[in-house]
Parts: C-alpha cells; structure tokens; sequence
C-alpha cells in the first residue's frame, strides 16, 4: 500500500483493523507456507526458514511452523526427490548422476547429512554400482 502512495496513518489503520479481524496472522500464515511448500516442493527446515524470514514472518512463528517438519517428514521428502529426479537420469554416467542428485537436494535446502544416505539409498535401491562411489563422509555443500 505504501508503494501505491497510500498514507502512513492509512496504511497503519487498514492493518490494524486486518489484524483485529484475523486477515492478518503471521502464526498461521508460517504454519500453512510450511505445510505447503514441504509438501508440493521437497523444500528442508533450512529452506523454509529462509523463505518465510525474507518475508518478514517473526522468528517465533517461524521456529513454531517449522517445528512442524519432523526429521523423518524431512528424510522422506528428499528421499522422494531424489527418486523422483533418479528416474530422469537413466543412461548418463555414475559420476554424473551422483553429482546430479545430490545437487538437487542441497538446492532444496538439504545438507550432506541427509543428501548424501538418501542417495546412497537411491542408487541401492536401483542396484547402481555408484552407490558404491558415494563416500558418507564427502560434502557436497
């Protein structure tokens, strides 16, 4: 409203009022990014926090809405990213495809701790000797 040359009293009044309302609540707001983009887009705790701190959302309701995520619910959704992604990746090279998928997953937000045994999962799960490439120890990030 400000960028559109509403007054300042305008602009606080409005609010105001969408608040008193409940137009306006960062808690549930927080809580409903969370759900929404962990679910349709794969994205980490780290990624999410991000997100909802470059929007402006108090880092309490942050804290409170990703809370929300357990470890296992993060696990789960890299694990069915990269599946996903592996799927895509037929015919190319062991070194490519080892790079490819645990680039995806640091791009979602995913750190070396949890990238790196899921791929290894993946490629298990799809006898591909680049399992046996991937060193747990390595970092990606």
């Amino acid at each position: 409203m400000r960028r559109k040359g509403f007054e300042e009293h305008i602009v606080s009044e409005i609010l105001e009022r969408y608040s008193e309302v409940g137009l306006i609540d960062d808690a549930v707001f927080a809580r409903a990014w969370v759900e929404s983009r962990h679910r349709s887009r794969g994205l980490s705790k780290r990624s999410l926090v991000g997100e909802l701190r470059r929007k402006g959302v108090d880092p309490d309701f942050i804290d409170a809405a990703v809370e929300q995520v357990s470890d296992e619910d993060e696990r789960e959704a890299a694990l069915e990213l990269a599946r996903r992604r592996y799927r895509s990746l037929a015919g190319q090279s062991d070194d490519a495809v080892l790079r490819k998928l645990v680039g995806m997953l640091a791009r979602k937000g995913y750190g070396s701790g949890i990238a790196i045994p899921v791929v290894k999962q993946v490629l298990a799960e799809a006898e591909s000797d680049a399992a046996e490439l991937l060193d747990e120890d390595a970092h990606f990030e």
